[in-house]
């Protein structure tokens, strides 16, 4: 079976990585060729947030745009397609319609977030949501056999709406997303990788760390913040971009993950509800203790106070990371839990039988 997965952005977007490319190999294993095509290439990715004119990165999407309508000529030679979140990032689904009419195959959506949710982007405004075309979601739901979805939240919205779901977590692949095997630092890592968007549920507690630095020695690193500069009294902190080739050695270099998540002008409850609690699986997978507001399927990854403690309050931050820093023995047998509950729950072999199932069933195959 010949299998065409669209996506948005390369390589270097999560959702790319571990939704489609990582999957390329298990599925070839169950005969099943999976062909990975971004709109977006690396270097179109990485102009996309520079600080250029609207204009210019306007004129950049001239040549994705043309590499599209090229590969919709060559449709016909897949038995089935199976959409990351879009083909293209802006507009209507043209391409998705386009591809269908073409090739006439059925059509599999994957949503890891709930992009059917409307917001303002924080990097384009008011001006950027209304490219978005926000109901393009609701309809590719419709026009989709089956809809694979990074938890039951984003599953149960899918149903309601009349089409078959299929809960895919996000995962890692635990054989390299594994604990480092010696420590570097003198000082506990408290650390954090997100994005420019994300970064503002880190900002959030940073009083928090702020007070926690008064009793306590650590080191704060960042990591994908967007900024150039971050401060904090009296906090020790490392602010790094963000780069593939040190995404595991980041991951590996904590001794205590944070994952905050708190309703801002482009989070509401609901979006935050939809989050597949990916950065929570990627710090089991290295082996580490975190703490985590329990939004959403957040609140059912792992096991509280064995793999990782919850917090909702300022007072529950400061109590977990206190915790936390006082007993590296704590820290080690949390970090072990983390591993074992990885290994039983999150691996890319058993999503993998999942999707596999899925796509040989909607190309009627079994």
């Amino acid at each position: 079976m010949k299998v065409l997965g669209l996506c948005s952005y390369p390589i270097e977007s999560a959702a790319t990585r571990y939704r489609l490319t990582q999957f390329t190999s298990p599925l070839a294993a169950q005969g099943i060729d999976l062909t990975v095509s971004p709109f977006l290439d690396s270097r179109q990715f990485s102009l996309l947030y520079r600080n250029k004119s609207l204009t210019g990165k306007i004129v950049e999407l001239w040549k994705p745009l043309m590499r599209r309508f090229a590969e919709v000529l060559k449709g016909r030679k897949f038995d089935l397609i199976l959409i990351q979140r879009e083909a293209m990032f802006f507009g209507p689904a043209f391409f998705e319609g386009l591809f269908r009419l073409v090739g006439k195959y059925p059509l599999i959506l994957d949503l890891d977030d709930a992009t059917y949710i409307r917001y303002v982007s924080p990097t384009y405004g008011k001006i950027g949501s209304f490219f978005k075309f926000f109901g393009k979601t609701d309809a590719l739901i419709k026009k989709s056999a089956v809809v694979t979805c990074g938890n039951r939240f984003i599953a149960d919205y899918v149903e309601k709406k009349g089409t078959k779901a299929v809960v895919i977590p996000t995962v890692v692949d635990t054989d390299r997303f594994r604990p480092a095997e010696e420590r570097i630092e003198s000082a506990p890592v408290i650390g954090w990788i997100g994005t420019h968007s994300t970064f503002p549920f880190l900002k959030s507690i940073f009083p928090v760390l702020e007070k926690l630095a008064e009793k306590h020695d650590f080191v704060l690193k960042i990591v994908g913040a967007g900024v150039d500069k971050v401060e904090l009294n009296g906090v020790k902190v490392q602010n790094l971009p963000w780069k593939l080739d040190r995404e595991l050695s980041d991951f590996q270099s904590f001794d205590i993950g944070l994952y905050p998540m708190t309703t801002i002008s482009s989070a509401n409850e609901e979006w935050l509800a939809g989050k597949s609690g990916f950065k929570a699986i990627q710090y089991m997978a290295v082996g580490i203790p975190f703490v985590m507001t329990p939004v959403g399927v957040c609140a059912e990854i792992g096991r509280p106070g064995e793999t990782h403690f919850n917090a909702l309050t300022d007072e529950d931050w400061y109590n977990a990371l206190v915790k936390l820093l006082s007993a590296e023995s704590l820290r080690q047998r949390m970090g072990e839990q983390s591993r074992a509950c990885s290994l039983e729950h999150y691996t890319v072999g058993a999503q993998a039988e999942i999707l596999a199932r899925t796509l040989h069933c909607v190309g009627g195959k079994i």
